[in-house]
């Protein structure tokens, strides 16, 4: 398929600058496979759709604040600092991307101040990576623990730049799912933001499994795609882990004819990118580029949630190789016609 077959006109204002008031009172559009139905619920009705022995694959990725402001050497500049990927914890190696690019080379001391105009990091430009891209290296001798609280106290939430408006206090705690533990990831697992402990808990009583996994989730996400042919995209690597008991949990399940149930797209991911030759889900540790497109089979989930994506997304390729084309196609029609929310802080959507 072509990506030109995976655009449609989105109103701006359907983008979602805030989430719902409750985590559990978004909007939650059920799409059934089997039969073509679409039901326009609340995200807490989902209860309904599972029972006993049915297992939730959740993302356990945390969020770390990704996003700093400092200051360039001598002239006082204000740069945009986005902390990519830590490469040596030891040396306080780091992948970012600066803004404005052009005004930072390498040999540039990076300053950052706290709000009082403190002095608490420094940082040298090491290497160029890309055109926006660098390697810096902080110079700091305490410990690391000291050093990430620096970064926390430092960094702002990482909204994407999609939503329009600059991070505040409520995002520290609605940009991480409540089930977030391995810090990583520089945007949240969106479909997850949905579940409250309330619902988990009656999900739990109702004798509904939770297998988690880890997936870091890179700014690749949101890259546009720039290739008609599909095929011809290249997804860029994200690391993820998948755990002994996670893969038990889930092949009794398959193994039960139950639901397993894949909470988003960076969960569906990492389980395709793990499959056994008996087609089960086997113990992983490493990266993935994992691009998936129409046509496509699922080899563990047999239904996901996920949210609303923007046209044209790796993720709603996905949404469309997992429901199906045309079912999805009219998923989004209705969506829009009733005014759903779309992307991270959207409404959202259960396949079964």
């Amino acid at each position: 398929m072509k990506l030109s077959q995976f655009n449609f006109d989105l109103p701006e204002e359907l983008v979602a600058d805030y989430p719902a008031e409750r985590r559990d009172e978004a909007k939650l559009m059920v799409v059934n496979r089997a039969t073509g139905t679409i039901e326009h619920r609340i995200f807490k009705d989902i209860l309904e759709y599972f029972d006993d022995g049915d297992t939730f694959i959740l993302n356990n990725t945390k969020v770390f604040p990704a996003r700093l402001y400092g200051q360039k050497e001598k002239t006082g500049a204000k740069i945009e600092v986005f902390l990519l990927r830590e490469l040596n914890e030891n040396a306080k190696l780091w992948d970012v991307l600066v803004d404005p690019a052009r005004k930072i080379r390498v040999g540039n001391k990076l300053y950052f101040n706290d709000e009082d105009g403190a002095e608490i990091l420094v940082a040298e430009v090491v290497d160029n990576t890309t055109s926006r891209g660098r390697t810096i290296r902080f110079l700091y001798d305490g410990t690391n623990e000291e050093f990430k609280e620096h970064l926390n106290k430092l960094g702002n939430t990482p909204l994407p730049k999609y939503i329009n408006r600059h991070p505040e206090e409520l995002d520290r705690e609605r940009y991480q799912t409540i089930y977030a533990t391995e810090e990583g990831a520089v945007a949240a697992p969106t479909a997850g933001l949905h579940m409250s402990r309330e619902v988990m808990k009656r999900l739990e009583i109702k004798g509904i499994n939770f297998a988690r996994l880890t997936l870091h989730i890179g700014l690749g996400t949101f890259r546009k795609i720039e290739v008609e042919d599909l095929s011809k995209h290249k997804m860029d690597a994200e690391y993820f882990k998948i755990y002994p008991q996670t893969c038990d949990t889930v092949n009794e399940t398959i193994k039960a004819n139950k639901k397993c149930c894949a909470v988003g797209t960076t969960s569906m991911r990492s389980i395709e990118s793990a499959v056994s030759a008996h087609g089960l889900l086997k113990p992983a540790e490493g990266w993935t580029n994992k691009f998936i497109y129409p046509p496509y089979d699922f080899n563990i989930a047999n239904c996901m949630i996920t949210n609303f994506h923007l046209p044209k997304s790796s993720l709603f390729i996905m949404i469309c190789a997992f429901g199906g084309y045309d079912l999805m196609q009219e998923a989004y029609r209705q969506a829009i016609e009733k005014e759903y929310k779309f992307f991270s802080y959207g409404d959202a959507m259960l396949i079964l």
